[in-house]
């Protein structure tokens, strides 16, 4: 089986740090995987996105062209992605950056308000793990079984010792995203 995902931001959203904690996670748990950021000129505020394959096989190919799952963070990313995701594919969006009506029946689409949501709960800038919460909780099989516990064990090997309180703040914006 190969999953594909595409997560696409704007830089400093952290798409590709989601990405990141995906693919990290799936290399915890020996599946096979590749990790291919892709991000404009700038450093902050250029569009930034990553592919991720996740396969029980030796991956071909690190490119995504037809996505099972989208993470899109706002709608520059909808507009790019919507009409390359593989029918029956899952996409999940910030609804609070992203309104842009998504007319295509043979999806699955996910709106939540995520970087509205880790706002509200002083979890500023990671909108990107709600986001992740709530395709770990869809998309479980998908992600040959990748949860909360396992990117959490990736996030405390990411994040370097003298920010590890950030792992008590992507775990709340994980089960946020789990819980909407």
């Amino acid at each position: 089986m190969l999953t594909e995902i595409i997560i696409s931001g704007f830089g400093g959203q952290g798409a590709l740090f989601a990405g990141k904690c995906l693919a990290y996670s799936a290399m915890m748990k020996d599946v096979e995987l590749s990790w291919l950021p892709s991000y404009g000129p700038e450093m902050r505020g250029g569009t930034a996105n990553c592919s991720v394959c996740l396969s029980d096989e030796p991956i071909g190919s690190p490119l995504v062209t037809e996505p099972d799952i989208l993470i899109a963070m706002n709608e520059p990313s909808v507009d790019k992605f919507i009409n390359s995701v593989k029918s029956g594919g899952v996409v999940f969006v910030d609804s609070a950056l992203a309104s842009r009506e998504i007319d295509r029946k043979d999806i699955e689409v996910f709106w939540l308000p995520a970087s509205e949501l880790a706002e509200e709960k002083k979890l500023g800038g990671m909108g990107n793990i709600v986001l992740l919460g709530k395709a770990i909780k869809e998309c479980g099989k998908m992600l040959f079984g990748i949860d909360r516990k396992a990117i959490l064990e990736a996030l405390a090997k990411i994040i370097p010792a003298k920010k590890a309180a950030l792992i008590e703040k992507n775990a709340a914006a994980l089960a946020l995203g789990e819980q909407y």
